[in-house]
């Protein structure tokens, strides 16, 4: 009998590891003398040991499989040009600080030439190339603390435009290289140091616009007489005299106010002005008297010298301003009669003299001052309201300014000379 127990026991043994049972369960076989094999896993009848190692069986499950190797995407540009200028377009991109508007989320992949600001054409070098011609930032809002290793990168840009940003640092004399470039505006900006010197050297620029920024020092002369059609410098810091070269530039459109440009206004100026609607030189130090030249700007509408140091009378040359609109000489030192012929321009809207020392005034003035044309508070007029006190009209009269040619500030350029004396700036009209 106990011969037979053997043979059974040994069969099952067998019969176990033939379907690939554990260690384990064919110990606890063995020492239930095989009572559990019946029920399995799902008896009630067994022990804790038991329950111990069906539940190792049960749970035992498949590691996950590994996760999928990640392929680099190999990126596939139309141009070599495109490829040459990618890595310096993403490494702007991590320059910027600021991004309200989720501009640089485009800047993603080869197609550089969908890039929100990133405009392509055919270089003039190469009609069959494709390259990034022209770059337009305005109004994104982006902040960088410098453009350098980007503006100077881009080889074949002809167009820079990044007017309204955050960018700031200062320009990289590396511009100079660019071989294209014609239109330069970083207008509203925080940019700093000293004037661009780079752009002196690219006969090709026609179009500087540096307003709006944080520049100091001195405006280079030679940028006067440069290639160019538009130079606007308005609203920095330049500390300079106008200088006299200024009469030769062939600028069309210039801009100078709100700095610290100090000295007279040279004479030759008014004659490149001729062509301008707009002649903006306020909020600087501008010293001397305005002379009689200003009568040639037969095509201005806007006029605006105020809050300068001018001084002595205005010249009756203003007459000649037959298209003019508005004119403002507020906050000088003007002083004398206000010219009635000034007063009789017929499409004049706004007229400010205030904050001067005038002392006269005729009728055809006093109608505009009735009209809302004309602003004379605080000079020095006895009967009108809103001057200034007796002692400080008196203070300013026994220190008075002298200006050159005072014949001249009666002489009317833009009148015949049968009716005005001579035309020549260099006489004096004929008595």
């Amino acid at each position: 009998m106990s011969t037979l127990v053997c043979v059974i026991l040994t069969s099952l043994i067998a019969t176990t590891l033939s379907i690939g049972a554990t260690r384990e369960t064919v110990e606890f076989l063995i020492g239930s003398g095989g009572r559990g094999l019946k029920n399995g896993c799902s008896s009630e009848n067994h022990g804790k040991y038991r329950v111990t190692q069906c539940s190792k069986l049960r749970n035992t499950k498949a590691p996950p499989p590994a996760p999928p190797v990640k392929k680099t995407e190999l990126l596939v540009f139309s141009d070599q040009r495109l490829a040459s200028v990618y890595p310096i377009i993403q490494n702007f991109k991590s320059l910027i600080t600021s991004d309200p508007l989720g501009i640089t989320k485009t800047w993603v992949g080869s197609d550089i030439c969908s890039y929100r600001g990133f405009f392509c054409d055919s270089p003039p070098d190469n009609k069959s190339a494709t390259a990034v011609a022209s770059v337009d930032f305005n109004g994104f809002q982006l902040a960088a603390p410098t453009l350098d290793g980007f503006l100077d990168k881009l080889p074949d840009v002809a167009l820079f435009h990044a007017n309204s940003n955050s960018f700031s640092g200062t320009i990289s004399p590396n511009i100079a290289r660019l071989p294209y470039l014609y239109e330069l505006d970083i207008s509203n900006n925080l940019f700093s140091g000293s004037f661009p010197a780079a752009v002196l050297g690219m006969n090709g620029l026609t179009f500087l616009d540096i307003r709006f920024n944080l520049f100091t020092g001195a405006v280079p002369p030679q940028i006067f007489t440069q290639n160019l059609d538009v130079l606007f410098i308005n609203n920095n810091n330049f500390m300079t005299t106008l200088p006299d070269n200024l009469g030769n530039t062939h600028i069309r459109y210039l801009t100078l106010a709100n700095n610290k440009f100090t000295g007279p206004i040279p004479r030759d100026i008014f004659k490149v002005f001729s062509s301008l609607s707009e002649v903006l030189l306020l909020n600087n130090q501008i010293t001397g008297c305005l002379p009689y030249e200003v009568g040639l700007l037969k095509e201005a509408t806007v006029f605006d010298a105020g809050n300068n140091r001018l001084t002595g009378p205005l010249p009756f040359a203003l007459s000649c301003l037959e298209k003019v609109e508005q004119l403002n000489f507020a906050g000088n030192q003007l002083f004398g009669m206000v010219p009635e012929v000034a007063c009789e321009l017929v499409k004049l809207t706004n007229f400010s003299l205030s904050d001067n020392y005038f002392t006269t005034l005729g009728p055809t003035c006093r109608f505009l001052i009735e009209k809302g044309v004309l602003d004379i508070t605080n000079n020095c007029i006895p009967d009108l309201p809103f001057q200034k006190s007796v002692e400080e009209c008196s203070d300013f009269i026994a220190h008075p300014s002298s200006c050159p040619q005072m014949w001249s500030y009666t002489f009317i350029p833009c009148m015949s000379s049968s009716s005005s004396g001579s035309t020549n700036p260099g006489m004096a009209p004929s008595s």
